[in-house]
Parts: C-alpha cells; sequence; structure tokens
C-alpha cells in the first residue's frame, strides 16, 4: 500500500523470454529452399507489431530482454487465450523450409497453421527451437504462429527465422483492394466498434490497420474491430487499410466519422477530485465532517488488498461489506458524494501480482464492483510485485479491459509512480501495453512524488504531466487536448518520505494548473493527513507542515477539470 514511510521505488528486470517454432511434413521430391529469412519484422525492430497479427490485442513489442538487436515480441497469455501470434507469408510450392527461432516463458509452441509444431517446457534463458516442413503440391501461402499455453504467463520471442524463397518467383508486389463499406456499428463515451468488408488480394490478406486521422491505432486479421481509450464528446474519422504478408499495403477505405458519446463530469470519473481516505490508518476522520468542511465529494478509498485465494478484502483483511470501510461509503453516499476504490498501493498481498489469471483477477474486481454498484475503480500499480513486472501489468490491463466491457459506463483509472520528465521505463511499458490490449483506460494518474529530492515541486508536477502527455499522445496518436482529458495527478501534501515539501499554497498552483489543461482527475494521499503538526515530520495522521485543518480537501474541492 501506499505508506508514508520508507517509501522507495526499486527496479527489477522483467521477466524475459523468446519463442522459436519449427514444422515437418514432406512430399516426393521437393525442392530445395535457398538460404533466406522471408518473414517481415522477424525480430521485430521496427518497434511495431506488423505485420504480425496478435489473438486478443495481446501481444507487445518489448525493449528487454531481447535475444538479438533491442526489440522482441512479449506475448501475454491469459487463461482463455494463448496470445498466438502470426505471419502469413507467401511460399513456392513442393518446397521445403526450415523454420527457427529464440523463446523463452512455459510451454511456447512455433508451428505452421495446419502442419507440425515444436514447443519448449520452461526455459530461464532464451533457447532456439528450429524444424523444417515441406509446401504443398499448390501451396502459395503458409501461416507461421507463435504462441504461449493457457493461465502459464508471458511468453517472449525473438530473431524468428523462415528460411526458403519467397513465393510467385520475383516476390508478391500487388498489394489488396481497399476495404469497402466501412461503418460504424456502435460508440460509448471512450469507444468506437468499426466494421468493413474484406479485401482481396492474389495470394491473400494478413492484416488489416485502422487508422484515426493519420494515426495507426490498430492492426486486426478481421473485418471488424473496436478502438478504445477515447474521449467523450469527441469527434474522430476513421479509414482501414488493408496488408498482405509480404508488407503491400492498399489504399483507404472510405472514411467514416464518429462523436462518442458525452462522458459527463463528477459521477463518471473523467472529471473527479478525489483525494484518498485510509480507514486502516492515521486517525481516518469523519467523512461528513471533511465534506461538510470543504465541499468534496468524492474520495479514493485505500485499499483493497487480496484475502487469500484471489478474494477482495479491504486491507486484505476488514471485510468487503458491513465493516467500518462500508460504513464510511455510506457516510459519503448518505451525504451526496461517491468512492472510488483503490486496488493495490505500495505493499501488502496484492491481487493483481497474486490472481492467477487475468479472468480470476476480472472475477475479484467485478466482486468489489457488484458489491458497491461503482462508477469507478483504481489500480494504484506500484513496486516490483506489480509495477515493475510487464506481465503483471498486462494481467491488470486485460481484468480491466474484460470488467469495463462487462460493465457498461464503467470508468477504469491506473496509477503509478513518475519521474520528473514523465513515465519511466516501466509507466511507458503500461501505457504502450494499454494501447497494444486495447484496454480502454480512462485515466493514466501520475505520483509526482518521492523523486529522490528536489524543492521545486510545482515545476517537477508540471514536467512529470507533460511527459505523460507526450508519452500518451505518441502511443495512441492524440492531440495535446485528448491526451490531458485521460490524465490525472495524484500528489502528496506537505512532507513526502523524501522530504519534498508540497505547501497549500503549492498544491493550490497544481490544483489551477491542472483545471486550466482540463485534466481528467486530481487526487492525494491523503485526507488522514490533511492537518498541521509543523516539525511533526512524515506520519500518518498529519502533513507535517503548518496548515489549516483539511486545507488540501480544500483546494482539491476546487478542481473541476
Amino acid at each position: 500500500m501506499r505508506s508514508s514511510f520508507g517509501r522507495h521505488r526499486r527496479r527489477l528486470l522483467a521477466l524475459l523470454g523468446s519463442a522459436a517454432l519449427a514444422l515437418a511434413g514432406a512430399i516426393a521430391l521437393p525442392g530445395t529452399a535457398q538460404a533466406a529469412n522471408i518473414l517481415s519484422n522477424p525480430g521485430f525492430e521496427s518497434g511495431n507489431l506488423s505485420p504480425w497479427s496478435c489473438t486478443g490485442n495481446l501481444g507487445s513489442v518489448v525493449s528487454s530482454p531481447v535475444h538479438g538487436g533491442s526489440k522482441a515480441l512479449q506475448g501475454a497469455v491469459s487463461s482463455s487465450d494463448n496470445a498466438q501470434c502470426s505471419q502469413t507469408v507467401s511460399v513456392q510450392p513442393n518446397t521445403t523450409y526450415s523454420l527457427s527461432g529464440w523463446v523463452r516463458g512455459s510451454y511456447v509452441y512455433l508451428g505452421v497453421d495446419g502442419g507440425a509444431s515444436t514447443w519448449t517446457t520452461s526455459p530461464s534463458a532464451y533457447s532456439q527451437l528450429s524444424v523444417s516442413f515441406t509446401t504443398g503440391a499448390s501451396q502459395t501461402s503458409a501461416k507461421i504462429y507463435v504462441h504461449g499455453w493457457y493461465a502459464q504467463g508471458s511468453y517472449w520471442a525473438d530473431d524468428i527465422s523462415l528460411d526458403g524463397p519467397g513465393g510467385g518467383g520475383g516476390g508478391d508486389t500487388q498489394a489488396p483492394t481497399a476495404p469497402s463499406g466501412l461503418t460504424s456499428t456502435g460508440k460509448t463515451s471512450s469507444s468506437v466498434s468499426l466494421k468493413w468488408n474484406a479485401s482481396t488480394d492474389n495470394v491473400g490478406v494478413s492484416a488489416y490497420d485502422i487508422y484515426s486521422g493519420s494515426n495507426q491505432v490498430l492492426s486486426v486479421s478481421g473485418t471488424s474491430a473496436t478502438v478504445g481509450g477515447l474521449s467523450p464528446s469527441t469527434a474522430y474519422t476513421f479509414t482501414v487499410k488493408a496488408r498482405d504478408a509480404a508488407g503491400n499495403t492498399s489504399g483507404a477505405s472510405n472514411s467514416v466519422s464518429v462523436t462518442t458519446d458525452a462522458g459527463g463530469g463528477g459521477g463518471t470519473g473523467f472529471k473527479q477530485a478525489a483525494p484518498y481516505l485510509y480507514e486502516g490508518w492515521g486517525d481516518p476522520p469523519s467523512p461528513s465532517t471533511v465534506m461538510s468542511a470543504t465541499g468534496i465529494k468524492w474520495f479514493t478509498m485505500a485499499f483493497v488488498l487480496d484475502s487469500g485465494g484471489c478474494n477482495p478484502a479491504w486491507d486484505g483483511s476488514r471485510p468487503l461489506t458491513g465493516g467500518v470501510d462500508q460504513s464510511a461509503i455510506n457516510q459519503i453516499r448518505s451525504a451526496g458524494g461517491d468512492i472510488v476504490p483503490s486496488f493495490g498501493g505500495w505493499q501488502g498481498s496484492k491481487l493483481g501480482a497474486n490472481c492467477s489469471s487475468a479472468s480470476a483477477l476480472a472475477g475479484a474486481l467485478q466482486k468489489v464492483i457488484d458489491a458497491y454498484s461503482l462508477k469507478a475503480i483504481d489500480m494504484d500499480i506500484e513496486n516490483s510485485d506489480e509495477f515493475e513486472n510487464e506481465a503483471v501489468q498486462a494481467k491488470i490491463l486485460t481484468a480491466l479491459k474484460t470488467v469495463k466491457a462487462n460493465n457498461p459506463g464503467l470508468r477504469t483509472i491506473v496509477t503509478f509512480g513518475t519521474s520528473t520528465t514523465g513515465p519511466t521505463y516501466y509507466g511507458n511499458r503500461l501505457i504502450e501495453q494499454a494501447q497494444s490490449l486495447n484496454a480502454g483506460i480512462d485515466v493514466f494518474t501520475i505520483m509526482p512524488f518521492d523523486f529522490g529530492g528536489g524543492s521545486d515541486m510545482y515545476g517537477n508536477t508540471v514536467n512529470a504531466a507533460e511527459g505523460l502527455k507526450a508519452k500518451l499522445k505518441s502511443t495512441f496518436g492524440w492531440d495535446d487536448a485528448t491526451a490531458y482529458a485521460h490524465m490525472g495527478i495524484s500528489g502528496m501534501n506537505g512532507l513526502s518520505d523524501q522530504q519534498e515539501n508540497t505547501t497549500p499554497a503549492i498544491w493550490t498552483q497544481i490544483r489551477d494548473w491542472a483545471n486550466s489543461h482540463h485534466i481528467a482527475r486530481l487526487a492525494y494521499w491523503a485526507v488522514n493527513r490533511d492537518r498541521p503538526c509543523p516539525g511533526g515530520g512524515v506520519v500518518s495522521n498529519c502533513s507535517g507542515i503548518s496548515q489549516n485543518n483539511w486545507q488540501f480537501t480544500s483546494i482539491t474541492a476546487g478542481f473541476t477539470g
């Protein structure tokens, strides 16, 4: 949980892995393949998946660990999806091909669709797999795939090679026809669903790339897609292009313009002033007293943890319903307010780390959603067990995608640490995975404190927020306004663990900046500490500085977005 004592960020080497396949089969008198890798983007050095296509949008390109170069593939396997990533290539009939690659992970498979495959059990470092197969007498294409195994955790793959001649002698240079009939089949305040008519190609279409304006936002293998992570009441224009295995890309489809539904402020989670309140620590104040004194309406309730067996409980020990936390929530709602539960934090037994799969985690989240008829949830992703573990990041994001789909109108928030210039390596990975998984996260909230020192808390906070904005823009293709509308700031009032001092005047500056840039969320840790104790140091029930009672909460209540 987020504690005000000894909170130090540590770096953990990410789980690494790689995968390779091999195919076997023979017919009489096959030709001999000339050694040449005919796969496109075999080592994922382009920085994106294209032309690979991954089931469930569970594949992503990572920077560490790699076998060669600077990139590799990561497949975020779930209990219901083996995260298969595939690429279709042109081949020549009656010809033998050699397939090889480097993999890491539990039960990683490499193979050709309709043919043989090979696999490895659980290598702790990159391990090479290799196999050969022979095409049929009239075969002109082959679908190469790599995947993990259900509920076995993420796998990694790099430097996959298919050696042999490409199809058509001199290679395929004919692009597919442009998709037609693009139309919208549905929308929410944060997503648009699309469908189109299939393209044709002389060899075969391997993927469809969806564009919002000039930015590619999604790649799928079928003729429908849902684009998530959008802003409410915002106009978007979409087109689709078809791509074949040789990388030839069609012209754009017809364009379709869609305006997302209104999100609204306050109660929807998009515009939310919600400081943290913790019933397990720091002389918890009466929420109705604080609400009456400050005008605050929302609280972020900390923390929902694992009580064992992937079962949610407040602090991992207090009952989910019927205890002091529910009493506080009832009090807040009786006074006209509402709450956002926060899952995770800095320490304790966390659901994200301990639930065995994304579907199990989604089930645990659903128990809390059902218990309190929630409008929003916050995943506070910290420390080495969640934030610095890319497989757990993917599990959390996939679970959030699931509960968002199962609870129309639910807003999802992720909260994580930052540097003074923006997201760290793991923060960037979290954002990249959210895009790759099409998780539809509504708000990315940074915690701009515990920087390791520094006196300019306003300047550091603004610089960190601008770094987050730049990352959201580059990852999702958003403009400035859309990126700001998906951002949140969660500070620490008074003295931080590292003796950084955010005064009421500085917090007022931060709030005013947040309002002027129309971000989505403003929070701080914590209402328990929103009391004066100048010279008191970093303690649980006061800020360590001179201030008025509930002064930071009053300032936060002035956030309107």
